[in-house]
Formats: C-alpha cells, structure tokens, sequence
C-alpha cells in the first residue's frame, strides 16, 4: 500500500487532501509538526514514504512584498528540502505551485509550457520551487499549478464575500482580472489521482476548474446560489482597489498535459461553486447573515 506524506496537512488544501486519503497509510503534518524550511526535520518526515504531497506553502500574497525573503524561504528554500529528501529516498513529489509564476498577461488559457514571469514577490517565491523541483527531481517531481482556491477551511474570497453581505448593502468587486475558480475539494482529487497514476510523465500539470470568469461574477454567482441578491455586487477595477502585490490580469490555465495522462478534469468552476456552498462552513454565513443590519 503506499505510503502518503502530506505537508501542510493543517491547511485548507491539506486538510481535504488527507481527507480524500482517509482509510489508507497517510501521514498528514501541520506547521506546528513540520515546518519544511528546517532540512533536518524534512529529511526525518520524508523517510518511509512513497509520495509526498506539499500543501505547505507561505500564501500571504501582499505580505511577501514586505517580506520577500521570508516568503522564499518557505515557497523556495523549503521546497528545495523537500526535493533533496526525496531524491534520497526515492519517493515522488507532488508539489502544489499556482499561477502567479506566470505573467498572466494573454487573452488565451496559459499552457503548462507558457514562459515564467511573476509579476510579484509571491509569484518569484513560487518560481523558486518550482525549479528546485524541476532540477533535483526531473524523473521524479510534479509540479501542479493552481489558481482562485476556495473552500469550508480557513479565509478565502467566497467565504469573505459571503460574510461581507451581514455589513455591508454593497459589495463592490474587480471586474478586470479573469480566472477560474477552484474548490480545495475537487483540487485534493486531482492531487491523488495524479499520486496514483504511476506512469503519469513528470513535469508541470495545472489544476483549476474549467470555465472563467471575474472577481466580480464570482461573487454575484455566491450570492445568487446563496439565495442573497446578486445585485447587491457592483464591478470595480483594479485600479480602485490598490495593493502592495500586482496582480495577473489573467489566471486562466490550460490543462493539456492533464488531459494526456488521463488524468480526471475538473468540473465547470459554477457546477463545484454551487455544491460547495451546501457545505455547511458556508451556509452556516449566509443563515446567519443574510441581510444586512441596520446602521446604529
């Protein structure tokens, strides 16, 4: 049977990793049990394991402009122990990186051949381990970039736009930055099916829902599907909105390389959208805020 080792296992990815995992021979570890930036201790958590799926990952966007170095030595450095302990002992790495290694600036999906470019600290932190895997790992090491993720653990954009509908009659939204919404939960299925398709090739592999849209229509689509009015949601720029981090105008991803393994897809970004606000992390927002309170 073989054996699983998931790193950030605290976290909302990891979390519905392990859960997918459950019943097998997985070994799920959180920060406070792991922290992948110390090599002594991956090398020891690593060792009896067949496939390591790193769900670890500094993912503060706007803080890894203040602190680049920090952000890298988790995304990068942190990687690179990951990739050294593996080579060692022969297992397979699966390693979750995202799309803001690219520059994000074209109209069509970005191919997993697509040029590098991040146009931020975080996306350079990200690079960092993605060629640490490429270098120490070319046999061995899959590279799974990600966009837009969402779900029933931890912060994320729906579950703050949802929460946002108890504040505030308004919410207004980016309307000029396109993606593809992806539930941790369909992403974590991906994930163990590609750890368990021996003969997938190495390599780069992207992972988001299919479909694209905006900020601004994924969120009037959680409030319609949340039975909230959806026109309580007002488009906005970029611009409007200015952050320490730039962001890609596009994350939309292409995923032939996916497709060649056999590998499943993933369901229409709205199709999971809706299924995940069932879930009760997300109904329990909207029961409880669904109309805005009166000012004091």
């Amino acid at each position: 049977m073989t054996r699983w080792l998931v790193t950030g296992g605290g976290g909302a990815l990891g979390r519905e990793v392990r859960a997918r995992l459950a019943g097998g021979r997985v070994t799920a570890l959180d920060r406070a049990r792991l922290d992948i930036t110390d090599p002594r201790a991956v090398r020891a958590a690593v060792t009896g394991h067949d496939v390591v799926v790193n769900c670890a990952a500094w993912t503060d966007v706007d803080g890894a402009e203040r602190a680049e170095a920090a952000a890298t030595a988790v995304n990068g450095t942190g990687v690179r122990h990951l990739a050294l302990a593996c080579r060692r002992t022969g297992a397979r790495l699966l390693h979750v990186s995202s799309d803001y290694v690219l520059p994000g600036t074209g109209t069509e999906p970005s191919p997993e051949s697509a040029p590098t470019g991040p146009v931020n600290a975080y996306g350079r932190s990200k690079l960092a381990g993605e060629r640490a895997v490429a270098e120490l790992l070319p046999d061995t090491g899959y590279i799974v970039r990600t966009a837009w993720l969402y779900g029933e653990h931890g912060p994320n954009f729906v579950s703050t736009v949802l929460a946002l509908a108890a504040r505030r009659d308004t919410v207004d939204v980016v309307d000029d930055q396109y993606g593809q919404p992806t539930w941790t939960h369909d992403l974590a299925g991906l994930l163990v099916a590609l750890g368990r398709a021996g003969g997938a090739a190495p390599g780069v592999y992207h992972a988001t829902a299919a479909g694209r849209t905006t900020w601004y229509g994924l969120a009037r689509a959680a409030y319609e599907l949340s039975g909230l009015d959806p026109d309580r949601v007002r488009p906005t720029t970029s611009a409007a909105f200015a952050r320490p981090a730039r962001r890609p105008a596009s994350s939309v991803l292409g995923h032939a390389r996916r497709t060649e393994a056999g590998l499943p897809g993933l369901p229409h970004w709205r199709t999971s959208l809706a299924e995940a606000l069932r879930r009760p992390a997300f109904t329990a927002l909207v029961s409880r805020d669904a109309v805005p309170r009166p000012a004091p």
